[in-house]
């Protein structure tokens, strides 16, 4: 006989057992699984509660609400040379401020410097974003409220602009209309534009005043004409408050020797006449290179209205102050006088302690041969006025911090 009996103290095996084509699992085991189940879900539950709770996730972003009392400014451009400025000017006026900038002419060297003097929280955040990016700046303004905008960002340089043409166009005109389409879908009250002297070409009396004909002769200038119009259009049916800044040749630094300018190297030979004279003087390109001698000038070289970067962005602020809904405002910045280029040489001589060598060569084609401003409008109507006009004390600022840092931000 068949023993199928089983001893008393052979344990059971744990495992399922199939009875008619269905599986039935040790319940000691399922009991075990249910278990897992139910601390996991209560563990997530506590997790989100916490998350909930802290202060990053119930407290909005500063830059992200409307404050009474603070005025939040976007400053495009701002890692450039003048927005910089501007950006500081800002911060130590108490205004919350945002840099948007691709930092093609830009340094994120400049930023850092920005952060390390404002590290308080809710004064400065840096973007990177492309202002051609439509999508990209819809994005940065229904993430932001902002009570004012200082447009700076662009391509700049005469001689570049007769080179590349429809990178100006596209990089001052077009990106200027994405960054209106925006204040205006999303009610940014204030637009600060800065415009150049360019727009005027080469107007056949002097000094130039805001009613002087606009025929600018090179791409930049045209560019920026053709911003100033769809501003201008627009403002006609909009409660917006506009000031349109057209300032002249900027130079200098901050006194305070914080920021400069700092150009790419690929940039030198379409760059400001300071940041050749200084490469002269320090020795990077073997001379400083004079275009054109032969203008009818009392020495045959181009007259320009130089104007302190520190003067430029007084301007600015003050331009943000007086600002009122529906109103336009139109503003040449300089100091009502021309110097020519060979003085500029002379005093940048004398600012550095080094002999420049000079070569002189022919004309550069978009060049005019004489601008500077009448800033009668700007003195009477905004209280504004050029203080920094000494042109070898400004030279000796720059060049200050030129040789703290011949590298650039990148030697900070």
């Amino acid at each position: 006989m068949l023993n199928f009996s089983r001893p008393r103290n052979q344990p059971r095996a744990a495992r399922s057992m199939s009875l008619g084509g269905m599986d039935y699992v040790d319940p000691k085991r399922k009991g075990n699984f249910i278990g897992k189940v139910f601390l996991l879900v209560a563990l997530t539950a506590l997790c989100i509660l916490v998350i909930k709770r802290s202060p990053s996730f119930t407290t909005p972003s500063p830059f992200s609400v409307h404050e009474p009392g603070v005025t939040h400014v976007l400053v495009t451009g701002g890692a450039g040379y003048i927005g910089s400025h501007a950006t500081l000017r800002l911060l130590k006026e108490s205004y919350r401020v945002t840099i948007v900038d691709n930092l093609s002419r830009g340094n994120l060297g400049a930023v850092r410097v920005l952060q390390s003097l404002f590290p308080e929280p809710g004064r400065l955040q840096f973007i990177y974003a492309d202002l051609g990016d439509a999508k990209s700046v819809d994005k940065i303004f229904s993430e932001n409220k902002f009570d004012a905008v200082m447009h700076f960002a662009a391509v700049a340089y005469v001689g570049e602009s007769t080179l590349y043409p429809l990178k100006y166009y596209h990089n001052i005109t077009s990106n200027t209309l994405v960054v209106l389409e925006s204040m205006a879908k999303y009610n940014v009250k204030t637009f600060i534009y800065s415009s150049t002297c360019a727009t005027y070409g080469e107007p056949e009396k002097m000094p130039i005043t805001e009613v002087t004909e606009q025929k600018p002769i090179n791409p930049y200038g045209k560019a920026k004409k053709m911003a100033e119009d769809i501003i201008l259009d627009f403002s006609k049916n909009s409660k917006m408050a506009v000031m349109i800044l057209r300032y002249f040749n900027v130079i200098g630094s901050d006194p305070e020797g914080r920021l400069g300018e700092a150009p790419r190297p690929e940039l030198r030979e379409h760059g400001r006449i300071s940041g050749a004279c200084f490469d002269a003087a320090r020795g990077i390109t073997q001379g400083l290179k004079v275009t054109g001698t032969d203008y009818n000038t009392p020495d045959g070289t181009c007259i320009r209205d130089y104007i302190d970067v520190t003067d430029l962005v007084d301007a600015h602020v003050k331009a943000l102050e007086k600002a009122r809904p529906g109103k336009v405002g139109i503003y040449n910045v300089g100091t009502g006088k021309g110097r020519s280029v060979k003085e500029f040489v002379s005093a940048c001589k004398k600012a550095t302690g080094v002999d420049i060598k000079v070569d002189f060569l022919p004309r550069r084609p978009g060049d005019y041969a004489e601008v500077y401003s009448d800033p009668t409008k700007i003195r009477q109507e905004l209280n504004w006025t050029a203080q920094y006009t000494d042109l070898e004390r400004s030279i000796q600022v720059a060049w200050k911090w030129q040789k703290s840092r011949p590298n650039g931000y990148e030697s900070s």
